[in-house]
């Protein structure tokens, strides 16, 4: 919730700073006050639109700026869940338990021990298989 308010805020902080940006005069645009180009002052006052829309400007940079490392703390802090296959394969241990018997080896038991109540092995060992020809 906190991720997508500050993503909403920080997009929109983005756009009003370049439309700003886009309607402030450049340095060289006091070279057309001579042909018409200085209606600017009747409607921002004398001092033009400069200082208004320069701190505007300057106010949502700073909020651009808090935005983004407030997207940055709460980005590195959020773990999410694996989403994909491959994600939750690079997490699972890459070495699996060490121990000392094969991995085909039945469980030891006792041979001529009778067999536990309610178990399913039998009591008797099983006889010995002919090897194939």
């Amino acid at each position: 919730m906190l991720h997508t308010t500050l993503m909403v805020v920080h997009f929109f902080t983005a756009v009003s700073i370049v439309l700003l940006v886009l309607l402030q005069r450049g340095k060289g645009a006091d070279a057309g006050a001579g042909f018409g180009a200085g209606a600017s002052g009747t409607v921002f006052g004398a001092r033009g639109a400069g200082t208004a829309l320069s701190r505007t400007t300057a106010i949502l940079a700073v909020v651009f700026m808090i935005t983004s490392l407030s997207l940055t703390y709460v980005g590195s802090r959020t773990v999410a869940p694996p989403s994909t296959v491959l994600e939750r394969l690079s997490q699972q241990p890459k070495n699996p338990p060490v121990s000392n018997a094969p991995a085909n080896a039945p469980a030891p038991s006792s041979a001529g021990a009778p067999a536990a109540a309610g178990s399913a092995a039998p009591a008797t060992p099983a006889a010995p298989t002919k090897p194939a020809q």
